[in-house]
């Protein structure tokens, strides 16, 4: 069935999956209720229903995932159905970066975090889109079709893992991989009205090509519908591997009743206002902390407009190195002439600013500094996740000339690349709503390793104004 455009698409209903969270799904497996393998078909069932409109499934593995939900391993979510985002190898999946220039190939082994997400006992179906090597803050392609939002089939889903965000908030799965190395774990959860934590840098196992980067700007972790969810998600990855350097990470299971000085920024560092809707959005979270007993003030900006030129000029070296040396890194079939506009867009900028790599470098490494020190007179800071609304599909697609499309996408993106670069954890919640009836997503920092206080005050934040339902 092909459905009209500006449609809301979800795939809820009276299955064994229904509308639980996937905490709720793991405990109907775990009293009987349900089985593994009833829960993996119904996602199935509602992935065959909803993805050819939405297209957010880059590789199914249903087969696969149907015999794993059989023998459901151990863990926190054990038998709950999941996808993988397509930058993260999943062993006998291919892993195509959301690229047409990166050949097809199954990977032979798990990557590292792949490990770690197992380990909450998840059973996987397949692989997410992306946009082409997660560079866009949208799921669009220059020649195939995008991502769309399960809210509103014409507007963006965000990126880069507006597949799994557009398969969480459409009810196709409760949880789903995604990661983050410039707001990618949240930006497309406040696009698609979701629960989205970027940890702290080294909180879990590094994507695999962290070590290769000069700084460490990726983290892996999920989009969810509820905050219970992340939490319990989190609380599996420390199980598996905790990070040691860090304060420790346990189940957080509800708020704190302890009372928080919480600073808030409006407006991002390009100089150009957040959006009326946006604003209003965050100012009304603003009311709703002070009403929960919270203090709010208005803070500064930790950084500065070099921050940004930076940010820009290593989104550069990325692309360029991609670019040139695809073939070493993605392996001999990677083709460079079928790259995107942005892609090749962003390294012809790079070469033209070569000269300022060592500077760029220096300044993001210095970033942390200046963000954990925006800590020693508030606990949390709030902002926007975005400058502006979920926008149009189109409007950010790589398709669009690179200039124009480039400087819409700094000012949209400009508020989430800072946690990237400095290591500090982030979450999105689902807090406001746009004038075209689209969630908005209300950003909260913390200072590194201070996980637990972003999930705290998320719960309560939940339960005073709980997340809109794409069904209701």
């Amino acid at each position: 069935m092909t459905l009209e455009k500006n449609t809301r698409v979800h795939a809820f209903g009276d299955d064994a999956l229904g509308d639980l969270d996937s905490v709720g799904v793991a405990a109907a497996i775990a009293s009987g209720a349900i089985s593994a393998r009833e829960a993996a078909e119904a996602a199935i069932a509602r992935a065959e229903r909803v993805n050819p409109e939405l297209n957010a499934i880059q590789h199914p593995d249903f087969e696969r995932g149907l015999a794993a939900a059989e023998q459901p391993t151990e863990g926190l979510l054990a038998g709950v159905p999941t996808f993988v985002k397509d930058n993260t190898d999943f062993a006998g999946l291919p892993t195509d970066q959301g690229s047409l220039a990166v050949k097809s190939v199954a990977a032979p082994a798990h990557a590292p975090f792949t490990d770690q997400f197992l380990s909450a006992g998840l059973t996987v179906l397949g692989k997410s889109t992306m946009p082409e090597f997660g560079f866009n803050a949208t799921t669009e392609y220059a020649t195939l079709p995008p991502t769309r939002n399960p809210w509103n089939t014409a507007y963006s889903a965000g990126a880069s893992s507006g597949g799994a965000a557009a398969l969480v908030a459409s009810g196709v799965v409760p949880i789903a991989h995604a990661n983050d190395g410039g707001g990618s774990i949240r930006i497309p959860a406040a696009a698609c009205g979701l629960v989205g934590l970027k940890p702290t840098r080294g909180r879990v196992v590094p994507a695999a090509e962290a070590a290769k980067l000069p700084v460490d700007i990726v983290s892996n972790g999920v989009v969810t519908r509820t905050v219970r969810d992340t939490a319990h998600f989190m609380a599996a990855t420390q199980a598996y591997r905790p990070a040691t350097k860090l304060k420790p990470l346990g189940l957080v299971e509800g708020p704190s009743e302890r009372r928080l000085r919480i600073g808030m920024i409006l407006d991002s560092v390009t100089g150009k206002p957040t959006d009326e809707d946006t604003r209003t959005a965050v100012l009304a979270t603003a009311d709703l902390l002070g009403s929960l007993g919270h203090e709010v003030v208005e803070v500064p900006l930790p950084v500065d407009k070099a921050f940004m030129e930076d940010f820009k000029h290593y989104w550069g070296l990325l692309a360029f190195s991609t670019q040139h040396f695809g073939r070493k890194v993605m392996g001999p079939g990677f083709d460079k002439t079928l790259t995107d506009p942005l892609t090749r867009g962003l390294a012809r900028r790079f070469v033209r600013q070569a000269w300022r790599t060592p500077t760029a470098i220096r300044g993001l490494k210095r970033s942390e500094i200046r963000y954990r020190a925006a800590f020693a007179d508030v606990d949390v800071i709030v902002s926007p996740t975005l400058a502006y609304a979920t926008p149009e599909l189109g409007f950010l697609s790589p398709a669009v000339e690179f200039p124009v499309m480039f400087e819409r996408l700094v000012q949209y993106a400009a508020f989430t690349p800072l946690n990237n670069a400095a290591g500090g954890p982030a979450i999105s919640l689902p807090l406001g709503r746009s004038s075209a009836d689209l969630p908005i997503g209300v950003h909260f920092s913390a200072d590194h390793g201070d996980e637990q206080t972003l999930l705290e005050l998320a719960y309560e934040l939940e339960a005073a104004q709980p997340f809109a339902k794409i069904q209701s």
